[in-house]
């Protein structure tokens, strides 16, 4: 079923090749708002969306929550690469 509201600006792939090509171990969402066109908010519900796909975890610690790509991820993204 298609998922209501406004069409993507930026795609799953994209969120996904900035965590692949980070260097650290996970990033926050405030990173990648730095990065894609998407407000802070856009982005939480776009990782949100990602981690029911299998795609990316996460962990709160101290306060902030840490996004981190999955091996399911990584191979999504080498498919669509």
């Amino acid at each position: 079923m298609p998922d209501p509201g406004r069409k993507p600006t930026v795609s799953d792939v994209e969120i996904l090749r900035e965590f692949a090509l980070c260097p650290d171990p996970f990033m926050h969402a405030t990173e990648l708002t730095e990065t894609l066109d998407l407000s802070r908010q856009g982005v939480h519900n776009r990782l949100e969306k990602l981690q029911e796909k299998g795609y990316l975890d996460s962990k709160m610690t101290g306060g902030t929550r840490n996004w981190w790509l999955t091996d399911e991820g990584r191979n999504y993204l080498s498919e669509q690469s």
